[in-house]
């Protein structure tokens, strides 16, 4: 096991895998006129890289994190990167009702934290 704390390794892959997953389940919408299996086959070469960081975060994280905070903690990451990823790639503005609804999802992560699950 590499020699990074464990939660500091199990986020910090998953805060990178989430930039690989963004990418290629939203990065094609700027690409409207490709075919729709050329932004298919794109998105799995990009998922690929999700793939190798998400499974050792996962596997590294178990047993330091429960399966649902493991889960917790991609879902958390996802809606963080997704927000900025919406806002500087896809100019698309976060308005309060998303901010709102992520503002609950934050507090449910906190329930989730609560204990050791």
């Amino acid at each position: 096991m590499p020699s990074l704390p464990v939660p500091v390794l199990t986020i910090g892959l998953l805060l990178a895998s989430n930039i690989f997953m963004t990418f290629a389940w939203y990065g094609h919408l700027k690409f409207k006129a490709a075919p729709l299996y050329v932004v298919i086959l794109a998105s799995w070469g990009i998922a690929l890289f999700e793939y190798v960081l998400q499974v050792p975060a996962n596997r590294y994280g178990h047993g330091h994190f429960s399966a649902a905070q493991l889960k917790t903690i991609q879902e958390v990451i996802m809606l963080s990167v997704f927000a900025v990823f919406s806002w500087a790639y896809l100019g698309e503005r976060i308005g309060w009702q998303q901010g709102l609804g992520f503002a609950f999802i934050a507090l449910g992560a906190w329930f989730v934290f609560q204990g050791r699950g």
